[in-house]
């Protein structure tokens, strides 16, 4: 590290299952600076109820940034700045201590209330006010089931909080959300940017409840017991930044005319920017707030890279117990050819989110036929979740032509993600290094908040991200992968309508809750 004094924005990334704090330097400094990573259980103390211990989680948040601070050496930190998972929410006493659980967007205890909602006919209305769709993963449907539910404990709140409200008391004092967690409430007015009556009515609480919304570019100080657990002085700036979704956007540069962002992990997700809030005709896509001038558009898919991995423990359990799964499941799925002779498989081992947004759909297998070995299954499911994902595009397409994509995510370390995927989407697809992710968008938008750089993409240039230009790293693919993949990408969409109605009619007669 050089000598003189490297000024640095601490990015806080506050996942499902996993804090991620890493020391970012400022206009050319030394990109060898510190990462610190804290897991924390997401807990399952009843079917479908994924939660976590709120205390838990901010001890995590605690340990993660002293760790991070401590091998700072003549670094000077200029601001923390945050991103948090989306769609959680906590009750909270008048002396904000926890009531209730976090719970987690995987927590599907309000499959009733959302299957309710549709059936009333709400859906759209609600999606193209709020911009969030109607599904278990919405603080929206969690607040009905709590109200119906949980009568007695919704009597204890004082106030119903994301866990980026919990996070900015935690190290601030101060009880407030920003635009672009609030507007993946299911709560937030897109026009009006306030509580939206008709949701507060629905979900049975006041706007008393909610905290205020901030926009995502104010500066806050820490306090000087949060400074103490930490190892920063008090009074240092904290940057509220914005949901994890977007600044995932930011962190690959995915946040210019056309370009969308692409994130594959255990789940996924497509997103792209757009000037101001707007929803497709279909309501297949989210809006949320990056800032007050960018908003971003998309899907989330539950069952990304989880899929090869269920894939791989059902088809290949002999390699799965060798210990090298990941590997040698993939090197599998290579031996079946692009489209794997007209084996199909539908993804939802999980309860589904976009493009369908229906929790209850199940996944299967179709056109299996004798000559169908488990290379087929297994490929079949890598191309079902690229499927699932090019759907998204499509849906954007209708909103804003989608020209190009910025990949990122530990399974585009395999050659077969990347070629499926850049092959399935058909047009540019270029993989960006994991390194900094999330909390690199996080510190990003922080030096834009703290008035560093006049744009976003200055912003990002500035503490380490890439430019706008990634043409030249574009994934290469075959004429021969782009056609086949093009005719099955053409046939899912009819095929899945085709077997809701079938899926409907099975869960009927075996007294599902479908």
């Amino acid at each position: 590290m050089n000598s003189r004094t490297t000024d640095v924005i601490i990015g806080v990334d506050v996942g499902t299952t996993a804090v991620k704090v890493a020391a970012f330097g400022v206009n050319g400094a030394p990109a060898d600076l510190p990462t610190a990573l804290r897991e924390y259980p997401l807990e399952q103390p009843q079917p479908g109820w994924q939660v976590q211990e709120p205390t838990t989680v901010l001890a995590a948040i605690d340990d993660a940034i002293a760790d991070c601070v401590a091998r700072l050496r003549d670094a000077r930190v200029l601001a923390i700045s945050l991103s948090t998972a989306m769609h959680g929410l906590v009750g909270l006493d008048a002396q904000y201590h926890p009531v209730t659980s976090l719970v987690t967007w995987a927590d599907s205890r309000a499959a009733g209330e959302t299957r309710e909602l549709r059936t009333r006919g709400l859906a759209r209305e609600l999606l193209h006010r709020t911009g969030t769709p109607v599904h278990p993963m919405s603080p929206l449907l969690k607040l009905i089931w709590f109200t119906r539910h949980e009568p007695e404990i919704s009597s204890k709140v004082r106030w119903w909080a994301g866990l980026k409200t919990y996070v900015l008391h935690h190290l601030t004092g101060e009880l407030v959300t920003e635009l672009s967690s609030a507007s993946a409430t299911g709560l937030l007015n897109l026009k009006s940017r306030d509580w939206d009556a008709q949701s507060l009515d629905l979900a049975g609480i006041k706007a008393g409840q909610l905290p205020p919304v901030l926009p995502t570019t104010t500066v806050l100080k820490l306090t000087g017991d949060a400074g103490r657990r930490v190892g920063l002085p008090a009074d240092l700036r904290v940057a509220v930044g914005a949901a994890d979704g977007p600044l995932g956007n930011l962190g690959t540069g995915a946040i210019t005319h056309g370009v969308a962002g692409l994130s594959l992990g255990t789940s996924g997700a497509v997103r792209m920017a757009v000037p101001e809030p707007r929803t497709d005709a279909e309501g297949r896509l989210f809006c949320y707030a990056l800032t007050t001038d960018v908003w971003v558009i998309g899907g989330a898919i539950s069952n990304g890279g989880i899929t090869l991995r269920w894939a791989g423990e059902t088809f290949a359990p002999d390699l799965v117990a060798e210990g090298h799964a990941d590997v040698d499941v993939l090197e599998l799925a290579a031996q079946a050819p692009p489209g794997s002779d007209g084996l199909l498989m539908l993804p939802y081992v999980l309860s589904e989110r976009a493009p369908l947004w229906d929790p209850d759909i199940s996944g299967a297998f179709l056109g299996i036929r004798a000559h169908h070995t488990r290379s087929h299954f297994i490929r079949a499911a890598l191309e079902g979740v690229c499927l699932q994902l090019s759907m998204i595009v499509d849906s954007l397409d209708t909103v804003a032509p989608v020209e190009s994509i910025r990949a990122t995510g530990g399974p585009f370390r395999s050659e077969l993600w990347r070629q499926v995927m850049a092959a399935t989407l058909a047009r540019p697809m270029a993989v960006q290094a994991e390194a900094g992710g999330t909390a690199l968008g996080a510190a990003a938008h922080g030096w834009f908040a703290l008035g560093g750089a006049s744009t976003l993409s200055d912003a990002l240039v500035a503490v380490g991200g890439s430019g706008p230009d990634l043409s030249a790293a574009a994934v290469a693919v075959s004429a021969s992968d782009l056609a086949a993949y093009a005719q099955l990408r053409a046939s899912v969409p009819t095929l899945i309508d085709g077997y809701q109605e079938v899926a409907t009619m099975f869960a009927t007669a075996h007294g599902s809750t479908r």
